[in-house]
């Protein structure tokens, strides 16, 4: 902070009356009042902009971003790069602007690979996605609760009423994607498309995708 920090310093206080009036020198670190002071001599001078120059925030970073570079490179087994070409310091100030678009920017700071999720169960419709789309089709007003019961008529045992939030989100689904053909003149002929955003700004569910 005494070498970078620039601060007050009270130049001349008077008084008038019960008000006081303070004045004070322009914002200055206490390094560069030191050196531009008349009464500091040359080997105080020597030594302080030796320091100062060994403290910059600037070169430190670099020096630490050069050493994780090499520790990540030895990590990776690509072995040392110190003697590589150093970015300029203007390009690197330049650079400043734009860095956090980039997030982070640590050399040994890699984001992991993600593996892609897949479906962690069989799809409980998998049989009947091509009759669920055949009847919403044919009447959009039927209700998820009413699909679900003629599937249960049909099929005793094998769709219990907990599966019916599942069939409230396919059906909520293939709605929007009418709406979206009835605006946009065109739409898929999945039950669900797995993946895409829907009109609400919410992902369809994987485990709501159909065959």
């Amino acid at each position: 902070m005494n070498f970078f920090q620039p601060s007050f310093r009270l130049s001349e206080k008077t008084r008038d009356g019960a008000r006081a009036r303070k004045s004070c020198h322009r914002p200055a670190a206490p390094c560069r009042r030191l050196l531009d002071d008349a009464r500091t001599s040359q080997a105080v001078r020597d030594a302080v902009s030796e320091l100062q120059d060994r403290l910059d925030p600037v070169r430190l970073m670099r020096q630490m971003r050069r050493g994780q570079q090499e520790i990540a490179d030895l990590a990776d087994g690509v072995g040392s790069q110190a003697g590589s070409e150093e970015t300029s310091l203007d390009a690197f100030l330049a650079a400043l602007r734009t860095a956090w678009e980039d997030g982070e920017v640590r050399p040994a700071a890699r984001p992991k690979p993600r593996p892609k999720r897949g479906r962690l169960r069989p799809d409980p419709f998998g049989k009947v996605t091509d009759q669920l789309r055949e009847r919403f089709d044919a009447e959009p007003l039927r209700t998820s609760r009413q699909l679900l019961e003629q599937l249960q008529e049909e099929h005793p045992g094998l769709y219990p009423d907990s599966l019916l939030r599942t069939l409230q989100r396919r059906v909520r689904i293939r709605r929007q994607e009418r709406v979206r053909k009835a605006i946009f003149g065109s739409s898929t002929d999945e039950w669900v498309p797995q993946g895409v955003q829907t009109g609400t700004g919410a992902r369809a569910d994987p485990e709501c995708a159909g065959t």
